[in-house]
């Protein structure tokens, strides 16, 4: 494996930043759990939480993909558009007041990695299948 650890290592550092983030205006903010019905402390959470809940699926699509010895190139440009997807959405919920356009392009950035990871995953899982 060559391509998906680089790219687990660039967002698994986006993550923690996210988590300081979300620990810091805890602190700041003195909201020990949940997010005080405070909308900024619901922002910063949100980022913190969508990251979690896409980026692994979609690193473990990656890691298939390479395993199943796809195109480093097209493993290269998978990666390069999470980091780029995550960093956008991050931006937009976690570092601004405002929700500008990087909200939504980073989720459908998120979204077109998603969608192209799973057909090739489809694609491996029906190639492999033997033909009788």
């Amino acid at each position: 494996m060559l391509v998906t650890p680089l790219y687990a290592g660039l967002l698994v550092l986006l993550f923690l930043v996210l988590s300081i983030r979300v620990i810091r205006r805890r602190g700041s903010e003195k909201v020990a759990l949940g997010d005080g019905a405070n909308p900024g402390m619901l922002r910063v959470i949100r980022g913190h939480a969508n990251f979690a809940e896409y980026v692994p699926l979609a690193l473990l699509l990656m890691l298939i993909l390479e395993l199943s010895h796809f195109s480093v190139y097209l493993l290269h440009a998978l990666g390069i558009a999470l980091v780029v997807a995550r960093l956008l959405h991050a931006c937009a919920l976690s570092f601004t007041e405002k929700f500008f356009f990087g909200r939504v392009a980073g989720a459908g950035l998120t979204f077109l990695v998603l969608l192209v990871e799973a057909v090739l995953c489809i694609y491996q899982g029906i190639r492999a299948v033997p033909l009788q």
